[in-house]
């Protein structure tokens, strides 16, 4: 019981942090670190990447309807649209996922740990207060998803590139690019949702393929702790996509900025000092 009451805090977190620009990914690091799983290390690099699952369900129950070009009360014009968006978010993904399976031994060995976490949150919290005062002088060229060209689609991707490192944010890296290259807050954001939809897929099914391949076996626990979490995090990821749609259209995202350098300046001074 106490391991599932973790997975539900774990689940919280995801939730929450997955879509906000604030890394999630730094985040599950960081609460291992006060609230340990009691399962084995393989599974654990398994798990806080396939909680993402829960995550991404959610998007796809929120947006079904733009997603699906088979929508038997879509136009033939509106499927086309559909067909032209997926296109568009396979293009945006491909440099992530070149770079993920080249080096993804590679950064879990050197990468994950709490002194890169710490200097991403405030090197990309400094990037949004910078980026959202000059972006003040600035009208936005691109202002929905539709309106997103295949150059655009893939410089995001590109964008993206710089979340597999952590701390940095999936979202964070490729909203904040999104608006460097013109595009709404709003729409930048969307795109970055549907982006995760592939990205996050394929980087579960990575874990997973490793985690078979090891000849690891899953105990009861830890198969209860999976379902727990992605499903908390579903639940949570459907309330925070909402206020986050409805929070980007009235406001800057300075104020993630600024709660990044809070955040990255504290974990560096309580791991320097404990």
């Amino acid at each position: 019981m106490i391991e599932i009451l973790k997975a539900i805090l774990f689940g919280i977190v995801e939730g929450i942090t997955e879509w906000l620009p604030v890394s999630s990914t730094g985040h599950l690091i960081l609460l291992d670190e006060f609230v340990r799983l009691d399962v084995s290390e393989a599974f654990y690099e398994m798990f806080q990447v396939v909680i993402q699952l829960g995550a991404i369900l959610a998007v796809i129950v929120l947006f079904f309807r733009k997603l699906n070009p088979f929508a038997l009360t879509k136009s033939a014009e509106e499927k086309k649209s559909t067909w032209s968006l997926w296109f568009k978010v396979v293009v945006a993904v491909i440099p992530s996922a070149v770079i993920g399976l080249l080096f993804d031994d590679w950064m879990d060995e050197h990468l994950y740990n709490y002194i890169v976490v710490a200097i991403m949150l405030i090197v990309y919290g400094v990037a949004f207060l910078f980026v959202e005062k000059w972006n003040q002088k600035r009208s936005f060229r691109i202002t929905s998803v539709d309106a997103i060209d295949y150059k655009t689609a893939l410089l995001m991707g590109a964008f993206q590139c710089l979340s597999l490192i952590p701390g940095t944010s999936r979202s964070g890296a490729t909203i904040l690019g999104a608006i460097i290259l013109g595009v709404s807050r709003a729409a930048g954001a969307e795109f970055s949702f549907f982006m995760a939809i592939p990205t996050m897929l394929g980087a579960s099914a990575l874990k997973l393929l490793k985690y078979v391949l090891e000849g690891v076996q899953m105990s009861g626990t830890e198969l209860g702790v999976l379902i727990v979490g992605c499903v908390v995090s579903f639940i949570v990821s459907l309330l925070v996509i909402k206020g986050l749609m409805e929070y980007v259209r009235k406001h800057s995202f300075s104020v993630f900025g600024v709660y990044r350098i809070v955040l990255g300046a504290a974990v560096l001074v309580y791991f320097l000092l404990r």
